[in-house]
């Protein structure tokens, strides 16, 4: 398996399903790799209309992945532009084109997931811990609150 597809595999974007609640859209996505020293990927993602870049080809996927996030989070599920199929893309369109580096993909998005996320009001929540406990996180002036979101989120796999 290549670093690229690697990566897409393990954003989520080979998979063909949704889950639950989930909504998950999936965008087809022109990447072109430069040969500049910050291995930049320029990104199109033409059913949108949106152009990004990133530095390697896994923060290019999370930038396609963010700009489609950033386009449909205030629109309704049924307004999402439709998504062309990948085998209708012209390449030779693409405003980066490079023939030997220029290549589609599909890219997903868990939207409801994404909505979720720039909603970070605090929720306030009652923590019970022993004393001992207590006493010793705030002599160390440990931030409770903090320790249990970051716990929280490692121990729920969400990549931020």
């Amino acid at each position: 398996m290549s670093c690229w597809q690697r990566c897409l595999y393990e954003n989520g974007a080979c998979n063909d399903y949704m889950e639950g609640n989930e909504m998950t859209v999936k965008y087809p996505v022109l990447f072109t790799q430069t040969n500049d020293d910050n291995d930049t990927y320029l990104v199109e993602i033409p059913d949108l209309k949106g152009y990004t870049e990133g530095h390697g080809f896994c923060d290019a996927v999370n930038k396609a992945k963010d700009y489609i996030g950033g386009y449909l989070y205030k629109m309704e599920d049924s307004e999402f532009p439709v998504p062309s199929d990948i085998e209708d893309l012209d390449i030779s369109k693409s405003i980066f084109l490079d023939s030997e580096r220029t290549f589609a993909a599909i890219v997903d998005m868990d939207i409801d997931m994404y909505r979720k996320k720039q909603n970070n009001r605090a929720v306030r929540k009652n923590v019970s811990l022993p004393y001992w406990l207590n006493e010793a996180a705030e002599k160390a002036h440990i931030n409770v609150s903090r320790v249990l979101q970051d716990a929280l989120i490692e121990k729920l796999n969400i990549m931020l």
